[in-house]
């Protein structure tokens, strides 16, 4: 891999809960990416900013506080106005099957629920985000 590839993982929204989210940062990072983890209660466009700033290849959201629809939905809003719809979008949390199908529409290209193993968001990302 000649440019690693770089993730931006979030916590948007209210939610504190952040072990998942660190543990999945630091799969990626083990596998070979270059990790950006913003922090709890970040805005979408404080996520979008740091996409921007990083060049990031993409976003990973975690939310587990029942928002996901909206939070997703503003990232990828400002992302097209950005000009940055080449960032991938994927994420995880608390997410109800019924809205899955929605949150593809939207652009998000993966949703990783409760059970998912780091191995198969790692193996996601090797096959999906890795550049150069």
């Amino acid at each position: 891999m000649s440019a690693r590839t770089r993730v931006v993982i979030a916590k948007p929204g209210l939610d504190g809960h952040d072990r998942g989210v660190k543990i999945v940062a630091r799969a990626l990072r083990d596998a070979g990416m270059e990790v950006i983890y913003t922090g709890l209660h970040q805005t979408p466009e404080q996520i979008v900013e740091t996409a921007i700033q990083e060049d990031a290849d993409a976003v990973g959201l975690s939310v587990l506080s029942g928002a996901h629809m909206t939070l997703f939905k503003r990232v990828i809003e400002l992302l097209a106005e950005r000009g940055a719809e080449d960032v991938t979008v994927f994420g995880g949390g608390i997410i109800p099957d019924e809205d899955l199908p929605e949150l593809k529409e939207l652009g998000v290209a993966a949703i990783f629920t409760p059970g998912a193993t780091t191995q198969s968001i790692v193996e996601w990302a090797q096959k999906n985000l890795v550049t150069g």
